[in-house]
């Protein structure tokens, strides 16, 4: 075991190269200049002259070919130093950790949830399959995940934000937390928080939700074909027993190697549904810095991404040998 995580752990080095150097010089090879674009969003007041630009340029080591910015960059990452935002003026790794906790938020809970409703509903698919309730639900997964988030996230919007302002049921239309949230009492903000958080997370979690369900049925559906269970079945073990005890127990082998698979998403967020919530979260961050010409920045979410999905696949390998004991990895 040592071993293989020895060898998986120096082609994951080897790959997280790679892949920043490239990532690297398609960031500097974007059209746009970070420096003008941060004068344009200034305004027309602001007064720099050519000598200032050029000096900054410098100073940010835009004038160095990518290649050679590049090595700049990862001698700085190795200390620990991602940089300092071009747009922000305040180090990159100060800027990602304040949007790590808003993301996690959603994603911890959408990935809570998903679990939770998902195995559940996929055990019941598989044990009423073929029947009118097994296809009407069914049909509704099938429907949930053909109807794009951002679809539903404005539907829900005009619904709960718009049609039914004033009700009970009123939820807030964008936003993490209310204006007057600091003088809420503890109670209060946990209670904030979570009235802001249920349309973003119902647009985070329905999809995956129809997803994993269908994946679970599917996986059910071919172990119950198998040799074993039809013994089971002939020795006279009930359809409950066989279901959760004998059938189930196999189909977590693919299962939880797309729990390893899931790491990164945790973090990396939803660009398009953190824009339409206002959600100041690292999909926003990443939009925001793509349109800013943060190079600093871009580095590194990308490093913090790329990282955790090469962790994502290494933990999907020790987790599919921990649940099938006939992997091995000596």
């Amino acid at each position: 075991m040592l071993d293989y995580l020895i060898r998986r752990l120096l082609l994951g080095l080897g790959t997280l190269l790679l892949i920043t150097f490239v990532v690297y010089g398609l960031i500097r090879l974007m059209p746009g200049d970070p420096l003008l674009v941060a004068l344009e969003s200034m305004g027309p007041d602001a007064q720099t002259s050519n000598e200032d630009i050029e000096r900054m340029r410098e100073m940010f080591g835009l004038n160095d070919p990518w290649y050679v910015a590049y090595f700049r960059w990862l001698g700085k990452t190795l200390t620990g130093d991602l940089g300092t935002s071009l747009s922000r003026n305040a180090p990159v790794a100060d800027i990602i950790a304040r949007r790590v906790g808003p993301t996690l938020l959603l994603s911890v809970s959408s990935l809570t949830l998903t679990y939770l409703l998902s195995i559940p509903m996929g055990l019941y698919a598989s044990a009423r399959a073929n029947k009118p309730d097994e296809r009407a639900l069914s049909t509704v997964l099938y429907m949930l995940y053909s109807l794009p988030s951002f679809v539903a996230a404005l539907l829900l919007q005009m619904l709960f934000a718009i049609k039914l302002q004033g009700t009970p049921l009123e939820l807030p239309l964008f936003g993490m937390t209310s204006d007057n949230f600091e003088r809420l009492s503890p109670l209060a903000q946990v209670g904030d928080l979570f009235w802001h958080c249920v349309l973003p997370v119902t647009c985070y979690t329905y999809g995956s939700l129809a997803y994993y369900s269908r994946f679970v049925r599917a996986n059910l559906q071919e172990v119950i074909r198998q040799d074993y269970i039809r013994t089971a079945r002939a020795k006279g073990v009930g359809p409950r027993a066989v279901l959760l005890r004998h059938a189930f127990r196999n189909t977590l082998i693919p299962l939880v190697t797309m729990i390893g698979l899931t790491l990164p998403t945790l973090l990396s967020g939803s660009i398009i549904l953190e824009q339409i919530f206002s959600w100041p979260g690292m999909g926003k961050l990443f939009f925001e810095s793509i349109a800013e010409r943060d190079y600093p920045t871009l580095m590194g979410l990308m490093l913090l991404f790329s990282v955790l999905t090469l962790l994502g696949q290494l933990l999907a390998d020790l987790l599919y040998a921990v649940v099938d004991p006939r992997v091995a990895y000596s």
